[in-house]
């Protein structure tokens, strides 16, 4: 079943081989070591994505190096390049909810410098720029299952893709404690399988995946829509040539601690992701970065609040919500 499901989610982002995993955590760690990451190097990512792109580099030996992200919530190509230091080995761009930075422009800066890159496409399935996939453009990349995402497996699962044949035999010997056969390791490793039931939801929630993103899309239309219309509101800027999963609807609000609690007492479910960008997080003070290192980052946590945008709303609850802001701001 696990075989299955990797050789249809190869076929379903574009990329010659997939190796499913327990969790999109342990997908990135498995991507950065299968790319030698060791103590001492440096990888460029973005400041404000949650806590396990950035974990899955420390979990290497290796450090985060941020950079701060633009008005889309993507990491900022504009400022990759001064981030580039002699240690400098891997760019981790992440496709932030769901939405996608300029790959092409990315993968430029990685050739010039000659980095690898790990695209954390955890957010990712079902989305395209260009009509090429998430996580197809990178050396080494990931995603994630989790039930939040596009598609689930009732709990964790993950997945590592790569072009190279050389690459996934590692990565499929080392999530399986380095086993060539039962009697026999290769190398040492450890135990980071996608379990066979999961595998099998995968394969049936795999054939759902465009029907939910063409759901969530019509949804976030729809909020578009109304909400750009709303002066307090601040709507992040839709490429046409991309199609985002909407794993996450997020916008600006002014007074956004209040209408969070004004939208959360009327039943409307909201969230935050997140306040506190990961540069200002415990572990990342240890590594001198300070408050007001990435403006756009920290101004942006401030106002940010996420929406609901399911595949599970109708336009009645929508619109009611929709109503709610609206009331709010008058």
């Amino acid at each position: 079943h696990v075989d299955k499901f990797e050789k249809a989610f190869s076929k379903f982002i574009g990329v010659k081989n997939c190796i499913a995993t327990n969790s999109g955590t342990d997908s990135l760690i498995l991507a950065l070591k299968a790319l030698s990451l060791k103590k001492g190097d440096e990888v460029i990512t973005v400041c404000n994505s949650f806590y396990a792109t950035a974990g899955a580099i420390v979990v290497c030996g290796a450090k985060p190096v941020f950079v701060d992200c633009d008005e889309r919530y993507q990491i900022d190509i504009n400022k990759i390049e001064r981030a580039i230091t002699k240690k400098t080995k891997i760019i981790l761009p992440v496709h932030w909810g769901g939405a996608s930075p300029n790959m092409h422009k990315i993968m430029s800066i990685a050739k010039k410098h000659s980095l690898k890159v790990v695209e954390d496409a955890c957010m990712g399935i079902g989305a395209k720029i260009k009509n090429k996939s998430p996580g197809s453009f990178g050396h080494v990349n990931a995603f994630s299952m989790h039930p939040l995402k596009s598609l689930n497996v009732m709990g964790d699962g993950g997945m590592v893709v790569t072009n190279n044949d050389k690459i996934a035999s590692w990565l499929r010997r080392y999530r399986n404690h380095g086993m060539i056969d039962r009697d026999h390791i290769f190398d040492w490793g450890v135990n980071m399988r996608l379990q066979p039931f999961q595998a099998i939801v995968a394969n049936i929630e795999l054939k759902k995946v465009n029907k939910i993103i063409s759901k969530r899309n019509r949804n976030a239309k729809i909020l578009d829509q109304s909400l750009s219309k709303i002066k307090y509101i601040q709507i992040p800027e839709r490429k046409k040539i991309y199609r985002e999963t909407f794993a996450l609807y997020m916008a600006r609000f002014k007074k956004r601690d209040k209408l969070k609690s004004y939208l959360i007492r009327n039943g409307i479910e909201v969230k935050i992701h997140y306040p506190i960008p990961l540069h200002l997080q415990r572990p990342s003070k240890k590594m001198g970065y300070r408050k007001g290192d990435f403006p756009i980052a920290e101004k942006q946590a401030t106002e940010m609040l996420t929406l609901p945008v399911h595949q599970y709303l109708n336009r009645e609850q929508i619109n009611f919500m929709i109503k709610k802001i609206k009331n709010f701001y008058q």
